[in-house]
């Protein structure tokens, strides 16, 4: 029997597994392995998920508010993850205990993007306060803060060059500023410009040779 097809003439796909138990809208989600899945949301809790059971295994619900975006560390045991939130703190969580493991404060306003270094020991938050921080996990505490008096627009998302020597940043205001993670978090490395509205989601490919962005003016743009 032929797939079904869609109005535009082109054969549907049905969804494999529906994951139903959050209360409000779902903001981001990310593969553990291939049948493990966490989700944050709305509803100021993320939810660990066995795929393949449908089913929600841990919610954890120490934000007090919206949880905007989360993070799986970098390694071959990826228990660990980092999650932000409109309470203005980033928070660790093990997916062994079940629970918030670090929270990190700082910023003044949501923290709408996490994204951990490539070598799992640090993670970068990118905030409507407009700055992006960098906090080491293993001292508990921001090790930089970037941002200066000329930027006022939001952070919407945040990422790390294959090396983690640069954090790319998307803005509110149609840009992606670069910045020298080594570097006084005041001063600029470079600054991507060509969208017309914000820049919604950013990310380095595999090999570290290209970002893409995607803003609202509804264009991808890959820069090598």
């Amino acid at each position: 029997m032929p797939a079904p097809s869609s109005p535009t003439g082109q054969s549907a796909i049905r969804p494999a597994h529906e994951l139903i138990a959050h209360d409000g809208y779902l903001s981001c989600c990310r593969f553990i392995d291939e049948q493990s899945l966490l989700t944050s949301s709305g509803d100021s809790t993320c939810i660990f998920w066995d795929v393949e059971k449908n089913e929600a295994i841990t919610s954890f619900v120490d934000h007090g508010g919206d949880v905007m975006s989360l993070s799986v560390l970098p390694s071959i045991n990826r228990h660990i993850f980092v999650s932000g939130s409109c309470d203005a703190t980033a928070k660790v969580w093990d997916t062994r205990l079940g629970k918030c493991v670090q929270t990190h404060a700082g910023h003044e306003s949501d923290v709408n993007a996490v994204q951990f270094f490539p070598d799992g020991n640090a993670f970068s938050t990118g905030s409507d306060d407009s700055t992006c921080r960098l906090f080491d996990i293993r001292s508990y505490g921001a090790v930089n803060v970037f941002g200066n008096d000329k930027i006022v627009s939001g952070v919407t998302s945040v990422s790390f060059s294959a090396s983690g020597r640069l954090l790319f940043a998307g803005h509110d205001d149609s840009s992606c500023l670069a910045w020298d993670v080594l570097a006084d978090g005041k001063g600029l490395a470079f600054q991507l410009a060509g969208h017309e509205s914000r820049v919604s989601c950013l990310g380095v490919n595999s090999t570290g040779e290209a970002l893409c962005t995607g803003s609202w003016d509804s264009l991808l743009k890959v820069w090598a």
